[in-house]
């Protein structure tokens, strides 16, 4: 996440590759017009209780909004107490207060922490925690008051870290155990790296920054968690966390050696800077580097086991927040469907309300309608037949970040004078750009297959390695 005064142009940007344990794992986009407990007849609502697709049952909320999101396509059947409508997993969003919640970033908890709080079986987690913000926080100040505040009464069911945003301020929120977390706010001049460790650490939690549980420090006494334990330099993450794994530290030092390259800092310490200014104004490009990051040229390239850029990613999104937007145009997602290494970023502005139907389709396993399985199936066609090609899709990415700039002046002028045509010219562009992003998959698909046939199957997989590179794609 980076704050308004850390990035070019000035939005709030919020960021993170959705990592999964195998390579096939279909996300949808949808559109959610209100809270799953404001749906007609939802029979997730009863006497005025709200029960989520993982069991965890909350007073129904007083009020709600409409949200977008990027639910699995499994969704239905993993949920435990599902409806069979997919609010489950739902991960991303930008919500029509301009709210956006990035959740989560997978975490560990040291032997300590777990055993004076444990966690419990159904509770707070991952699989509904946008579900349960995006329709109703007004603030992202707030949203994350409203999950500390779940967390604190509920409990929660795992440990995890989270990202919320408006269009003047970010909040990144760590669970760390049952019923313990933090939340602070992220400078506006600075940004902050999250792996899969916990992170927060020398926050004065007397801070109007910082948010916390009730009884924080106290019950970090009396558990005698680990660290030297300062009320005013608190590090969360050594109290409750698991520090100096390198599967985490390594990423961390990728992504701050990317933006602040100029502090030169060692590799696998126990823990880096939370919050770094970076050397220049955050570009959208910037944080695509980032997200597709591998250790290569670098001095853990063949050590480190694991880098950002990775192939097991189901979704990659940047969102961006700009308040110096009219509200209905403020938020934008740049949605890459599949991994990040074999498929391009393509905006979405928030106000998106139609959903093209090929990215509201398909499974697990591949067909031919759904848009997950042509992004994912044109990478991984590519990856087996010719990997040294040059793939099809940055063409199109560079033509959208250079139209990104024009839309942002062309939709502010519009919506000087037409407020409805400006809302409609933006819902119109993102819809365009998802189906050309689809229709270029296709494309590539179709042609690399033509040359896997002419080439007439294994005995020419020579001559078809050194076939012509599919031409990219122009937008």
């Amino acid at each position: 996440m980076a704050g308004r005064r850390a990035t070019a142009g000035r939005p709030v940007i919020l960021a993170r590759n959705e990592d999964f344990t195998r390579n096939n794992w279909n996300k949808h986009l949808a559109y959610r017009p209100a809270g799953q407990y404001a749906v007609g007849g939802t029979p997730s609502v009863a006497d005025g209780q709200w029960t989520l697709g993982n069991g965890l049952s909350v007073p129904v909320p007083a009020r709600s909004c409409a949200y977008s999101a990027m639910p699995d396509a499994a969704g239905p059947s993993e949920a435990s107490h599902g409806i069979g409508d997919g609010f489950f997993f739902e991960e991303r969003g930008v919500s029509e207060r301009n709210v956006a919640v990035s959740a989560t970033n997978s975490m560990a908890t040291n032997d300590q922490a777990a055993k004076a709080d444990p966690f419990g079986a159904v509770g707070v987690a991952e699989s509904v925690i946008p579900t349960l913000l995006l329709p109703q926080a007004l603030s992202a100040r707030q949203g994350a008051q409203l999950l500390g505040g779940y967390v604190t009464r509920f409990g929660a069911s795992e440990p995890n870290g989270v990202l919320i945003g408006d269009p003047d301020e970010c909040w990144y929120v760590e669970i760390g155990s049952a019923h313990h977390w933090v939340a602070v706010r992220v400078p506006d001049d600075s940004y902050v790296a999250v792996a899969n460790g916990l992170r927060v650490h020398d926050v004065d939690l007397d801070s109007a920054d910082v948010l916390h549980s009730p009884d924080l420090f106290e019950f970090a006494v009396r558990a005698g968690l680990p660290g030297l334990l300062d009320r005013h330099r608190f590090n969360f993450a050594e109290a409750f966390g698991v520090l100096g794994v390198p599967y985490n530290v390594d990423r961390i030092w990728l992504a701050q050696s990317i933006l602040t390259p100029s502090l030169r800092q060692q590799p696998r310490l126990r823990q880096y800077p939370l919050f770094l200014r970076p050397d220049s104004p955050i570009e959208i490009t910037d944080v695509m580097r980032v997200l597709r990051a591998t250790y290569a040229g670098t001095v853990l390239a063949g050590k480190a086991d694991r880098p950002i850029g990775y192939e097991k990613t189901a979704e990659s999104h940047i969102i961006t927040l700009d308040r110096d937007l009219p509200p209905e145009l403020a938020g934008t997602i740049w949605q890459a469907v599949s991994t990040p290494l074999g498929a391009p970023y393509m905006p979405l502005y928030s106000a998106m309300t139609e959903i093209p139907a090929g990215y509201g389709r398909g499974g697990n396993e591949f067909t031919p309608a759904s848009a997950y399985w042509a992004f994912h199936g044109a990478n991984a066609l590519r990856s087996l037949a010719r990997p040294d090609s040059p793939a099809w899709w940055p063409d199109f990415e560079r033509a959208c970040v250079r139209q990104a700039a024009v839309m942002r002046v062309a939709l502010a002028e519009a919506y000087r004078t037409d407020k409805q045509a400006a809302v409609g010219l933006a819902r119109s562009y993102s819809i365009g750009a998802a189906v050309e992003a689809v229709d270029g998959a296709v494309s590539a698909t179709a042609q690399l297959l033509t040359e896997i046939a002419a080439a007439g199957g294994s005995s020419h997989s020579l001559a078809l390695r050194a076939a012509p590179a599919t031409p990219s794609m122009t937008s």
